[in-house]
């Protein structure tokens, strides 16, 4: 209780998340009146890190660096618009559409919004679109980013639920295409209710130029979520090769990225890697004192009396994880939700722990598109000057249809372990 106390009073106080994990862990062993559990911290703290799998992270975000600076997302997006421009809300599918490609290959969903906000919103508001509703569907299409491979989240997840991350990436495919259907199918309904216009129909060359263009940036989310499925390559070796391709591309085939860049690129690539890897570490022996603590076997004891079928248990768990992911960001949702109820899950319900990876992170991907926090709207706000609350209300439908997502893969295990091997 004490622990309990001190951490949300940290929280409440606006300490670093990971700062709260680590001193929460300190006051709980001092509250134990056990000492001994102090020569353990250090040893906990970094085994949580130690992990193979952790070093796909670094790389992930290296290609997204080098993505943006080398002009591959202008390319994507032109293709994007050559084959859905001309549709009535044209926009709105191509900055979808250019989202699902641009998440095969950055994989963070702050990231991603802050990207195309700069790219697609002042295009949106060219063609009479209102800004807000431009702003806002950059922020649902950043939600693609940790659902479509690659993905950091799911990289975190991988480690702390012990499957292999290549799994994880698999199970995330088929989701992330059908939150593209919903979403393209609220586009289609919302363009004919307010009439969204139409860009100028592209002939077959110019959408035969644009396919030339855009055909070896493609290669890039190929090579790194073709080599996972396929069984080439592990996600660390897929994410190197990955970063090389995007350099080649970027130099080679768009001119627009230099290889002096690099430097800068792998340090800012370095420093957000070391803030997800110290939450890791910090989620590693946070996790540690709630076991000693016997909580999961608590919070299983109390979910067992409301949950009495696996179904039941997953509704129950997306209530749960949308209301904390709308206060707190995805990884560190992510690392302090999943030790709790990932043994739950797999132990009481027997609920493949891939698939209830495929469900939180999408969970808390969405708590980030919910007030009262709404990170991704914020972001999207900071670049476009829209506002965060007008955001939120003219995106509701997306938000429902996300919502149906979640219901869809609470019944059907199967919609994200199709591809799983």
């Amino acid at each position: 209780m004490i622990a309990s106390a001190g951490f949300l009073l940290m929280m409440l106080v606006g300490v670093p998340i990971g700062l709260c994990l680590c001193l929460g862990a300190v006051i709980y062993i001092a509250a134990s009146g056990n000492p001994i559990l102090y020569q353990n911290y250090p040893l906990q703290l970094f085994g949580g890190v130690d992990s193979y799998g952790l070093i796909a992270i670094p790389l992930f975000i290296l290609i997204g660096e080098i993505m943006n600076g080398g002009g591959i997302t202008k390319k994507i997006v032109e293709l994007a618009m050559a084959f859905v421009g001309s549709l009535r809300g044209g926009l709105a599918y191509v900055n979808l559409l250019a989202n699902m490609f641009v998440a095969s290959i950055l994989g963070s969903a702050t990231a991603q919004v802050a990207i195309m906000s700069q790219v697609m919103v002042p295009e949106m508001e060219k063609a009479g679109y209102d800004k807000t509703f431009a702003a806002g569907i950059t922020a649902y299409g950043g939600m693609l980013g940790p659902i479509i491979p690659p993905s950091v989240m799911f990289v975190v997840y991988s480690v702390i639920a012990q499957v292999a991350v290549g799994d994880m990436l698999a199970a995330g495919l088929i989701p992330g295409l059908i939150l593209v259907v919903l979403f393209c199918a609220v586009i289609a309904a919302m363009g004919f209710v307010y009439n969204y216009p139409a860009s100028e129909k592209r002939t077959l060359a110019e959408r035969g130029r644009a396919i030339l263009a855009a055909l070896p940036t493609l290669s890039i989310p190929v090579v790194i979520v073709g080599s996972i499925l396929t069984g080439l390559a592990n996600p660390t070796e897929a994410a190197a090769v990955g970063s090389i391709v995007a350099a080649l591309v970027g130099r080679y085939w768009i001119g627009k990225f230099r290889f002096d860049q690099l430097p800068h690129m792998m340090l800012r690539a370095g420093v957000f890697s070391a803030i997800v890897l110290f939450l890791v570490a910090a989620a590693a022996v946070f996790s540690w004192v709630l076991i000693y603590g016997k909580v999961p076997q608590a919070a299983a004891a109390w979910i067992q009396t409301v949950a009495k079928d696996p179904v039941t248990f997953m509704l129950l768990t997306n209530v749960i994880l949308l209301l904390i992911g709308t206060v707190i960001d995805g990884i560190p949702g992510l690392i302090m939700t999943v030790p709790i109820l990932l043994p739950i899950a797999t132990e009481v319900y027997n609920i493949d722990p891939r698939h209830f990876g495929v469900v939180v992170v999408v969970n808390l991907v969405l708590g980030l598109l919910s007030p009262p926090v709404g990170l991704c709207f914020f972001v999207a706000a900071a670049v476009t000057g829209a506002s965060p609350g007008r955001m939120f209300l003219v995106t509701l439908p997306f938000f429902f249809v996300a919502c149906v997502l979640l219901v869809l893969l609470s019944i059907y295990p199967w919609l994200s372990l199709a591809l799983v091997k």
